[in-house]
């Protein structure tokens, strides 16, 4: 198993606010202050105990302001839950099939509006670094708020290699990316593609799967392509499909 590295980690640590008690003084209040006697009771130490020392419920529900109040529209829920475009799937090599990233945020342009929705980040981004084929993982939080209500959380993740040409932005980018691909499966958006049967028919129809060789380690290993595709588009360097599956 690879070992990850962690590279660099940063950490907000706040102090919760201290939690603020008023007592209302009475007449009789002021006259024991006059005197130097106390007028905390048992009961008002009671309710001072029971007082949270920090606003934990407020902050949570500033962080999931709007969550499960009300369905959206009619209009909206048949934007995000209508059937996906075959033709709008795409595979990878290890035939994992998936909708490019930009067709969601078109379905939720045209659901809500552009400026309806936010992905927004919740803490910092961490980096991990596999030193055994010098990749590097980031991760990040994200949570999408869809006409100011909280609707989903999820961490997006990229891998890239310090090697090729992806500067550390664009990395951030498909990690972002990613989250909001994942956080789109709460609101039906592409459902098809974690359902079996249509993973099995869509395969069947518009994939191929091919004998493909490492030109550099002579490895050979079957890698899924779409029909439509050619070789030298689906495949990168160093692979190469030598044979197609029968």
């Amino acid at each position: 198993m690879a070992a990850f590295r962690r590279v660099s980690c940063a950490i907000l640590l706040t102090r919760a606010p201290l939690a603020r008690v008023v007592v209302r003084s009475s007449s009789n209040d002021q006259q024991h202050q006059e005197n130097g006697t106390s007028t905390f009771s048992e009961k008002d130490e009671t309710n001072a105990s029971l007082t949270p020392a920090n606003n934990s419920y407020d902050r949570l529900s500033e962080d999931f302001s709007g969550a499960s109040t009300v369905p959206f529209s009619r209009e909206i829920t048949q934007v995000l839950m209508s059937p996906v475009v075959e033709n709008d799937v795409e595979i990878k090599p290890d035939g994992l099939i998936y909708v490019p990233e930009i067709k969601y945020r078109r379905i939720l342009n045209h659901a809500f509006g552009p400026g309806g929705w936010a992905l927004v980040p919740r803490g910092e981004s961490l980096q991990f670094q596999n030193e055994k084929d010098n990749s590097q993982l980031i991760v990040r939080e994200y949570a999408l708020f869809c006409l100011g209500r909280f609707v989903s959380q999820t961490v997006g993740e990229h891998t890239f290699y310090s090697s090729n040409n992806m500067v550390y932005g664009k990395a951030m980018e498909a990690a972002k990316s990613n989250a909001l691909m994942r956080c789109c499966k709460d609101l039906g958006v592409a459902s098809e593609l974690w359902d079996p049967q249509f993973i099995i028919e869509w395969k069947e129809k518009y994939a191929v799967s091919t004998w493909c060789e490492n030109i550099r380690t002579r490895e050979k290993k079957k890698l899924w392509r779409r029909k439509d595709r050619k070789p030298t588009i689906a495949f990168q360097y160093p692979w190469k499909e030598i044979s197609q599956e029968k």
